[in-house]
């Protein structure tokens, strides 16, 4: 017979996880398909926009009546080492035609990363009715749909938006206290490449931001970006994405970290768990090139490099 007291901390967990499940719904709104975007190119109160890495990708052809955010210059600080403040921002959306009624649709190259940043920007400071592209640019081309060289110029709009929202950013000093915790508040997901999160690299081939050491923040599991998507960059349904992630031990019942290098590739997984699960997600846009070369803070390295990845 089970001792009372252990059956009813076990009917309480299995309360909790039920109301959490129930609370934590996928969001079937947080994407679009091309074929949606397609049917809609002519609404004028729907405004596209381009983020990609890749310059001169958006001069050499775009998706019809978009207009390009640069993700260099447009989204963060160009003085300091942070994301754009919020009166540029605000400038930025109504030089794009943008007010509170606006839908908005965010698409870019290289797998969709800076235009799920984008999106974590415009989740920031509150800006309501931003969706993504689902498969990005990539899946535009690849069906042969149509481009555009003509700049759009919309009438200005007149949004205002809130003051930043901080609670989606993760700062080093959270990191370090979740790293050196016996039981942290926040679980960490570290969505490099195996490679990257073992220490074998410092960080993909080709790349110019660098840290001094390589590994993971200790307590990390390392989910890649790419378990998230099909082979057309499309997002996996959300049914397979509670289960990937919760197979690393993630299932939405702790606030949760993403970091990677520079924040991008994360920012794609802040998407997937916070806009298409519901879970609660802060996405440390420092990341390793902040944290790799940070003095005194712990490091795990499964492939034994100690220093610049020796």
């Amino acid at each position: 017979m089970v001792p009372l007291n252990i059956a009813a901390r076990r009917l309480f967990g299995v309360l909790t996880l039920t109301l959490f499940t129930g609370l934590a719904q996928a969001n079937t709104d947080a994407l679009v398909s091309t074929d949606w975007l397609a049917d809609r190119l002519d609404r004028d109160d729907l405004r596209i926009i381009e983020i990609s890495v890749n310059p001169g990708k958006f001069e050499r052809g775009h998706i019809p009546g978009a207009v390009n955010f640069r993700w260099h210059t447009d989204l963060v600080d160009t003085v300091s080492r942070d994301i754009v403040g919020k009166s540029q921002f605000e400038t930025l959306l109504r030089d794009a035609g943008i007010s509170g009624d606006t839908d908005i649709v965010l698409y870019g190259d290289t797998n969709n990363w800076f235009a799920a940043w984008g999106a974590w920007i415009f989740e920031i400071y509150g800006v309501d009715n931003v969706r993504l592209l689902d498969g990005g640019r990539n899946k535009w081309e690849a069906e042969g749909r149509p481009l555009s060289l003509s700049q759009a110029t919309p009438a200005r709009g007149d949004i205002r938006v809130s003051e930043a929202n901080n609670s989606l950013r993760a700062f080093l000093p959270e990191v370090v206290e979740t790293a050196r915790s016996n039981d942290p508040v926040n679980q960490l997901v570290d969505i490099r490449s195996a490679a990257e999160y073992e220490g074998r690299i410092i960080a993909p081939e080709g790349v110019d931001e660098l840290a001094v050491r390589a590994g993971h923040i200790p307590g990390a599991v390392n989910v890649s970006w790419g378990n998230a998507v099909n082979d057309d960059g499309t997002f996996k349904r959300a049914a397979e994405l509670r289960k990937i992630y919760a197979d690393a031990g993630v299932d939405g019942s702790q606030p949760v970290i993403t970091y990677c290098r520079i924040g991008e590739r994360s920012s794609h997984t802040w998407f997937a768990l916070s806009q298409i699960l519901g879970y609660e997600v802060k996405n440390y846009d420092g990341s390793w090139t902040e944290y790799g070369n940070s003095v005194g803070v712990p490091v795990t390295n499964l492939a034994g490099t100690v220093w610049g990845g020796q």
